[in-house]
């Protein structure tokens, strides 16, 4: 059973049950989630209506199993998936499709009259962290609705969980906000594009942009949930900000810029343009945020709060005399005032506020989580400080760095982190005391898109490396030297096979395909192994 992520218990027996014609789909309740996948998604790609008698696929609920924990058992005659809540009996019928040849990934059969067959087998599985992300940047370069939707499916295949949707930057303003219409008007798109990164000349002339209606979003957010995705927004303050002061001015530092001649930024890195940090400021974005949270039933919002250059505020005044006002040391001091707002206007609507490790400096918000990225440091810190924590630090789990040490990667960025590297990745520092590692409440990998310019440089980028994530998140795995590296690769060959029939143009592993290189384009390689903090 070549599964990804790894079951906890798995053992096979003799003899396979024939899923045809004659097989028939018994729901309890609580799984009606998951029948309605089954039918709709399963059916057919197998050609089956799962309305026959002659044999069953059963799905169940049995609240003792636990939070999306799942039992699968098979016999010649049935197959019964049973979880712990929906859930689980959700994530039983991945496993389900797994066992089954990977066509069983397509949208419709491939042969007349196929046969399809699952494994004699008990399996019991139940996952390691609850937080099992992705992070898709639509910001720099902009993802139709349906590019979304798609990788929602993808993640459901793999056991993620939470789609961290990185929906605003100096680059682009994603989301409609009625109130505010110039942030898509205006902030939705940009003149033209750096192609590559900062030390590229050249440049795409054509206007590049797009936005979700608030209709998208909940489509969005209602696709998700049937796969029992959480979709958690990210509204990026008080840096990387320059799309938003490009549609509204007076939300810039205006004493210091005049920021009524920015544009949308068409370039990468760190802008120094940054929000202005005032009680207008503060008003217009609690007006964003309660547009989003219509829409977004999660726990958590994500605010940024990661590269916000001090520069402008240190020159302005009005921001020099907010820092008086509200009593704080030094700009550090303010950004923290910021985030604190925030926090506490979250938590009075019963959310939860959540922002990159940069928002520890200056003193953490109390009820804050953080998204640990810079490296370990930053959620270590911040467990043991009672602090919940995402860990995703760059140097393992940045899927926009490079794959390989070789002139045909296309427009490589930073050092090389191959598919073992992610395999290996452990979300739990050693030094964190039991009580400590609590805190860490899941993992996630990142993926930037300034140098990824259409869905298919995603794919490239993204798999497969998404797929030894999944293992890591979900599977209690021995430390990261004890790993059964070769037995992973294996089982990844029968899963290229699925992503082969679900469409993913993943890095093969033996380099790019010739249309998957971008010869010309300049990207910053970084020579040796990343320096692990």
């Amino acid at each position: 059973m070549d599964l990804i992520p790894q079951a906890r218990l798995a053992r096979t027996g003799d003899g396979r049950f024939v899923v045809g014609e004659g097989t028939g789909l018994e729901v309890g309740a609580g799984a009606e989630g998951a029948a309605r996948w089954v039918r709709g998604v399963l059916g057919p790609a197998l050609g089956l209506g799962f309305d026959g008698t002659a044999g069953s696929i059963r799905l169940d609920v049995d609240p003792g199993l636990g939070p999306e924990a799942y039992r699968l058992a098979v016999t010649p005659h049935t197959a019964q998936v049973t979880g712990g809540d929906a859930a689980g009996v959700f994530w039983g019928a991945q496993t389900l499709r797994q066992l089954m040849a990977p066509e069983a990934f397509r949208r419709a059969p491939v042969r007349q009259a196929p046969t399809w067959t699952l494994p004699v087998c008990e399996i019991e599985d139940r996952p390691r962290f609850h937080w099992r992300g992705f992070m898709l940047d639509v910001a720099r370069h902009f993802m139709p609705k349906d590019g979304v939707l798609r990788h929602l499916d993808l993640m459901a295949a793999h056991k993620l969980n939470v789609l961290h949707l990185h929906l605003t930057d100096d680059q682009g303003w994603r989301p409609e906000i009625t109130r505010y219409p110039r942030l898509t008007e205006v902030g939705g798109w940009r003149h033209r594009t750096k192609v590559g990164l900062r030390e590229s000349p050249l440049w795409d002339e054509r206007p590049h942009g797009g936005y979700y209606t608030q209709d998208d979003l909940r489509e969005i957010v209602a696709y998700a949930a049937a796969r029992c995705v959480t979709v958690v927004p990210e509204i990026d303050i008080p840096g990387h900000s320059q799309a938003a002061i490009a549609a509204y001015p007076e939300l810039g530092n205006t004493d210091v810029v005049d920021t009524a001649a920015l544009r949308v930024w068409p370039e990468w890195g760190v802008n120094p343009n940054v929000l202005a940090p005032t009680e207008a400021t503060l008003r217009f974005y609690e007006g964003v945020l309660t547009e989003l949270l219509d829409i977004f039933p999660g726990t958590f919002v994500h605010i940024g709060g990661d590269e916000c250059p001090k520069e402008q505020w240190r020159a302005s005044p009005a921001a020099q005399a907010r820092i008086a006002e509200l009593g704080v040391r030094d700009e550090d001091g303010l950004q923290s005032a910021l985030i604190r707002h925030f926090d506490r206007w979250l938590a009075d609507r019963g959310r939860r506020l959540i922002g990159w490790d940069e928002i520890l400096e200056g003193g953490l918000a109390e009820g804050a989580a953080v998204s640990s990225w810079q490296g370990y440091a930053g959620g270590v810190a911040a467990a043991r400080a009672g602090h919940d924590v995402v860990m995703c630090p760059q140097s393992q789990v940045y899927l926009d760095w490079r794959q390989a040490d070789g002139p045909d990667e296309p427009v490589p960025v930073s050092h090389v982190r191959t598919l073992e590297d992610v395999y290996r990745f452990e979300p739990v520092p050693a030094e964190l005391t039991a009580a400590e590692a609590a805190h860490v409440i899941g993992t996630q990998a990142n993926v930037w898109t300034e140098v990824l310019d259409s869905p298919r440089a995603v794919d490239y980028a993204v798999y497969p490396r998404l797929a030894a994530l999944a293992e890591v998140a979900w599977s209690p795995l021995p430390a990261p030297r004890e790993r059964d590296w070769p037995g992973f690769e294996a089982r990844m060959r029968t899963h290229y096979a699925r992503l082969d029939a679900l469409g993913v143009e993943y890095r093969p592993p033996g380099g790019p395909r010739p249309w998957q290189r971008r010869p010309g384009v300049l990207g910053r390689p970084l020579d040796g192994s990343p320096t692990i903090v």
